[in-house]
């Protein structure tokens, strides 16, 4: 599983280096140093306001979420459509080389405003990257949110 927090850059031509700790995870745990880079779901910050970062899924993940796509209920066309525009269509393939730099699309950098200081967040099964000014927005938007004093929490043991 991913977990942590990486802070490190990214290059004007978009390199940057996946953290050792993901890379590990990705081969040890996963078997493969492929994976996807996708935009991630955005975030509404209120009054209108949405924040995107970008999303690494592991290699066979990223097929396991298009078949389950493909197969899912529960969504209305227009929904399906705004995911495949949003997630689906932008994805690509990527390796990150021996010393662990990655490339990131110029159209993937471009919708999470990624500029010089950039965030890896781990998320259980995937890893999300973040400007850093837009991962601050979205972390006061997750304490606005977070369910604090609910029943759900209290049987997680928090």
């Amino acid at each position: 599983m991913f977990r942590g927090i990486f802070e490190t850059s990214i290059d004007g031509k978009g390199r940057t280096s996946l953290p050792a700790k993901f890379r590990e995870v990705l081969v040890d745990v996963h078997g493969d140093e492929r994976f996807f880079i996708t935009n991630s779901s955005p975030v509404d910050l209120g009054g209108g306001s949405f924040s995107t970062g970008l999303l690494i899924f592991p290699y066979q993940r990223w097929f396991e979420f298009e078949e389950n796509f493909r197969a899912g209920k529960g969504l209305t066309s227009a929904q399906r459509n705004s995911v495949m525009r949003t997630i689906i269509s932008p994805a690509t393939e990527c390796t990150a080389d021996k010393l662990g730099r990655l490339l990131i699309p110029p159209h993937l950098r471009k919708s999470a405003a990624l500029e010089r200081e950039i965030m890896f967040v781990g998320v259980l099964d995937k890893i999300e990257i973040w400007s850093q000014a837009e991962r601050e927005k979205v972390r006061v938007q997750d304490m606005r949110n977070f369910p604090s004093d609910t029943e759900a929490m209290a049987e997680l043991g928090l």
